[in-house]
């Protein structure tokens, strides 16, 4: 029999009130609780918050609280993963970050998706996974649908709302978030903010 965090984690309808997803929920919340009411010197204990949030990566994410996510052990982190002031990580799929990459203010990762159909969403949810690359550059107040991937070395920029896949080394930003241009790999002027 398959549980409801097997058809959460497949993408497949699950109910989100099953107890063992709820506790897991109650968990990670728990955990960015303290994360957020600690201390900038607290630095030992961050570091502790932040291996016990993720999945892979906490040893070495740079971490401005607050930050939220659903469950934590979803996101999967590369090394060095930047997380400026007021991000949130809503992970009922899989979110993969590769290393170096950057994320300004208020970004929000976003894997879940709700059908269509009004008496099936009273019940059930489902999501898609988000992938995206090393050394991607995320303007602040970005948004990351379900489904989403962003090849390595692209920057996003600010206010974004990326609803399909961009490829590597390009510069997108819009709503929708469209391809503006490729990115010269000696390139150093700034593009977005945050």
């Amino acid at each position: 029999m398959t549980s409801q965090r097997e058809k959460m984690l497949a993408g497949e309808l699950y109910d989100a009130l099953d107890p063992d997803l709820v506790a897991a929920r109650t968990r990670v919340r728990e955990l960015c609780r303290q994360l957020n009411a600690s201390a900038e010197a607290e630095a030992v204990l961050r570091r502790d918050l932040c291996r016990q949030i993720f999945a892979t990566g906490g040893d070495s994410v740079w971490m401005q609280p607050p930050f939220h996510c659903d469950y934590g052990t979803n996101i999967e982190l590369g090394e060095r993963v930047f997380f400026n002031f007021n991000c949130i990580v809503l992970d009922v799929c899989r979110v993969r970050i590769g290393d170096f990459t950057l994320f300004g203010p208020g970004v929000q990762i976003l894997t879940p998706m709700h059908p269509l159909d009004a008496a099936l969403r009273r019940r059930e949810e489902y999501g898609r996974p988000v992938e995206i690359g090393s050394d991607v550059w995320v303007g602040a107040g970005a948004l990351i649908l379900p489904g989403v991937t962003i090849g390595a070395n692209t920057v996003i920029g600010a206010g974004s709302v990326v609803t399909r896949a961009i490829p590597a080394g390009v510069f997108a930003a819009g709503n929708p978030s469209r391809v503006i241009r490729e990115i010269a790999p000696d390139e150093r002027e700034a593009l977005v903010g945050g």
